[in-house]
């Protein structure tokens, strides 16, 4: 899990988490490339861009959230005992244990900062469980509840897409078709921009560029809504690059009006909302909000503030909704059951885009999907002035998570607890864990065998038991053969940064898509030979586990030679398998390190562990970074996990970048530079800690101090990136030193000029522009952690 890293934030980080990019069915030309199989990777979608049983009166009382003056209130009252939904008749409740389990985690959670109200809404087959908690009005101490109605934010776009593809099925609508034509008031640009694109992001429509193109406070109709821009040109050509943008998904809506000739609310209501009995469910008019709705709130400091006014007409297709989580679980239920539209029109809905040059979007119509931990998710996350949202489906196994606050950039804190809520339905509460390695030879290695088994496992679970679809295989030999060579130890001894962009774009259709082929493959091997429930272990056991299971199927189903990958692979499986065991602490096999009543007294056997398999071993980093969160208010328990987390995986980029913070926040500069460094040369961070990526990673950090540390630490790697030193000038002068501030400007000038000298001396290249989000933000070794896109449209603080 990045906890650095802003990306919804989605959902979705932690374990061997196998990493994947689902491929998505090729629909038009201009949107989508057809690769010998249609993938589709980690996402980035959300506006910031994952049974009814209510818990028990008897539970214990949740810690209180602080008040908007800073003040701790009373205890509210049970919320969901409050104000009770009106039950399903379908649904029933999970088992008292389970029950238990998913409101202990979630009030453990909330004990780790300022929180005014949560609700959460999980969903398994027929079984519900949905509870409140805290504040939905902490002045006036009014109770977050199942009940209470929330800010969807882009949660909309999925409702927006669903309304497009049912007037596509019925014939009113052409996906191919020009949006001008469909909405007439929005000018014909330099290159047409169809529907089809827009519903992925292709279409090149710009997104808020300031503060102010997104601050609207009055409001507007659908035509002044389009308006706002029209006249901004595309900022690329549909199809050569994913941007995500609220924008695109006006001109969505206008065209749901256009083919529909209905109003978009009214749509909503009768084709979207009531089939998918989201009772509460409208359009975030001040005129359409109840008694139960959501006061919004921002963390300032220790304290919650009130939110600024939006009024969100201005982005209705995109991000102008409010819903329950139990209205949330019902859009879900209706989705994973096709009520809304057919289900081959939901598995192209759930199949990420590609652009033309073959990268995957990890975006498909209206949907952020990508896999995770062998997981398919299809997700969407929301961030607005007051709230945060996120909505999880796993269609292959028929479960769904909605979780809603009325306080702000709440994202990484929304995935964290749908990460854990899925443990707790899908693996028995069972931790997923990366691998460590000291060889950094052997973490590329098991970077790709966690990628692919992510992939593999995920889309074979997607085709077989989900909506979705694989391209019939023609030439597996050659693809294992290619696998066995990205894995080779050699080449990655020679050259492991390019090594490790070889297996990371592996699962693109420009890399033959050849983790989701041969993965796919072996995870239905594997189920031929031992049975569906098998594949279910690997989340929770490493990857090596699935390849060593592979290749024990192949012994009995007489597999080819040519599909059983190189001796070298096989020889690292082995290897693998038998440090990981080594090295496992039967206390921690069913339960994470935070979980425990008292992780201290494990820490002797963590470091025994770690003696006894040197080389490979599970790695422990987001649980001890989790127990140091937890402790930030002791500064001395919090710095002691964080040197906890380097001592035990010394070659772990996230911990020598949470470390990095720790130091920061408590004034130790100095110290803090080299841990920036040592993440910058772990195999990971070599690929990831470039200029653009730790300018992403500042974005999660809401301390001044912090992110200038970290920039002054990013500069000493980049020292010829302008955008690095202009983000520095711009810190140092916010906390007040002019001269540090005029230092850095003169050094972006430099930068500036010398890369304008390099531009003119290189060579014209031809060809397209590299998607943005085509790299997908990555977990421990051996494992891919896509995000919930964070959404790029939540405005900054007034």
């Amino acid at each position: 899990m990045k906890r650095l890293f802003v990306a919804l934030c989605l959902l979705l980080e932690a374990g061997p988490s196998f990493a994947g990019a689902p491929v998505a069915k090729p629909t038009s030309a201009a949107s989508v490339a057809k690769p010998a199989l249609v993938a589709q990777a980690p996402a980035s979608a959300g506006e910031t861009p994952s049974s009814v049983a209510q818990a028990s009166a008897a539970a214990p009382k949740q810690e209180a959230a602080p008040s908007a003056s800073g003040e701790k209130p009373a205890s509210p009252p049970e919320s969901s005992a409050k104000v009770a939904p009106e039950p399903d008749a379908k649904a029933s409740e999970f088992p008292p244990e389970v029950q238990r389990a998913l409101d202990a985690l979630v009030r453990a959670d909330l004990k780790q900062g300022p929180t005014a109200g949560l609700s959460v809404g999980v969903m398994r087959g027929g079984l519900r469980w949905m509870n409140g908690y805290g504040y939905r009005d902490v002045a006036k101490k009014l109770p977050a509840t199942v009940r209470t109605t929330y800010r969807m934010a882009s949660i909309t776009k999925s409702f927006t897409a669903v309304a497009v593809m049912q007037l596509a099925q019925a014939g009113k609508l052409d996906l191919d078709a020009d949006i001008h034509t469909l909405v007439p008031e929005y000018p014909v640009k330099q290159w047409p921009v169809t529907v089809r694109q827009l519903l992925g992001h292709l279409g090149g429509v710009p997104t808020y560029d300031s503060p102010r193109a997104g601050n609207n406070t009055k409001p507007v109709t659908t035509k002044e809504a389009i308006g706002l821009f029209a006249d901004r040109p595309l900022v690329s050509e549909p199809g050569t690059r994913y941007l995500y943008t609220t924008w695109g998904f006006n001109l969505l809506g206008a065209a749901v009006e256009t083919a529909s000739g209905q109003p978009y609310r009214e749509y909503l209501r009768d084709h979207v909302f009531g089939p998918a009995n989201m009772s509460h469910a409208d359009v975030d008019d001040i005129s359409t909000r109840d008694a139960q709705q959501a006061v919004g709130y921002r963390v300032s400091g220790a304290t919650l503030k009130p939110s600024r006014f939006l009024d969100v007409t201005s982005r209705f297709g995109g991000g102008g909704t409010r819903a329950t989580v139990e209205d949330l679980l019902g859009f879900a239920r209706a989705v994973l059951d096709h009520k809304l539209v057919t289900r081959e029109t939901m598995g192209r809905m759930q199949a990420t885009m590609v652009t033309r040059d073959g990268h995957i979007t990890d975006y498909g119509m209206g949907f952020a999907t990508y896999p995770l931990r062998g997981h398919y998710i299809v997700a969407h996350a929301g961030g607005q002035p007051e709230t945060t949202t996120l909505l999880v489906l796993l269609p292959a196994e028929d479960t769904a998570i909605a979780l809603a606050t009325n306080v702000e950039d709440e994202a990484k804190r929304l995935r964290r607890l749908s990460i854990r809520l899925m443990e707790t339905v899908l693996d028995e509460g069972a931790p997923g864990r990366g691998g460590h390695f000291t060889d950094p030879v052997d973490a590329v290695v098991y970077e790709g065998m966690g990628r692919l088994a992510s992939y593999g496992l995920a889309y074979h679970d997607w085709a077989t038991r989900g909506p979705g679809t694989l391209t019939p295989e023609t030439d597996l030999a050659a693809a294992f053969a290619k696998v066995s060579s990205l894995f080779e130890r050699g080449a990655i001894a020679r050259d492991g940064r390019g090594a490790m962009e070889r297996i990371r774009g592996a699962h693109e259709p420009r890399a033959e898509s050849l983790f989701i082929r041969v993965g796919a493959h072996m995870a239905a091997t594997v189920e031929r030979a031992m049975g569906a429930e098998r594949l279910r272990s690997y989340r929770t056991q490493g990857a090596a586990g699935f390849f060593a299971d592979y290749l024990t199927a192949c012994e009995t189903l007489k597999c080819p030679e040519t599909e059983r990958f190189s001796s070298s692979v096989r020889s690292d499986v082995a290897r693998f398998v038998a440090g990981w065991k080594r090295a496992e602490v039967p206390a921690l096999k069913r339960s994470r390190l935070e979980a425990m009543k008292d992780p201290e007294r494990l820490w002797p056997s963590l470091k025994e562990a770690a003696v006894r398999a040197p080389a490979v071993r599970p790695d422990y980093t987001d649980e001890l970074l989790t127990l140091a969160d937890r402790a930030k208010r002791k500064p001395v328990d919090r710095m002691r996990w964080l040197e906890r987390a380097t001592e035990l995986q010394p070659e772990s980029m996230d911990a020598h970048l949470a470390e990095a913070v720790g130091l920061l926040e408590a004034d130790r500069e100095q110290e803090a530079i080299p841990h920036v460094r040592e993440a910058f040369e772990t195999p990971e961070g070599s690929l990831v800690l470039s200029p653009s990526g730790l300018l992403k990673r500042l974005l999660d950090t809401r301390s001044p101090k912090v992110a200038r540390g970290l920039l002054r630490a990013a500069v000493t790697l980049h020292p010829d990136s302008p955008e690095l030193w202009e983000a520095l000038a711009k810190r140092e002068r916010a906390l007040g030193d002019a001269g540090a501030a005029k230092a850095a400007l003169a050094q972006a000038k430099r930068a500036r000029q010398v890369r304008a000298a390099q531009e003119a001396r290189a060579p014209k290249s031809q060809g397209v522009v590299a998607p943005a989000g085509s790299a997908p933000s990555q977990d421990k070794a051996g494992s891919t952690s896509p995000t919930v896109p964070v959404d790029p449209e939540s405005s900054p603080e007034p």
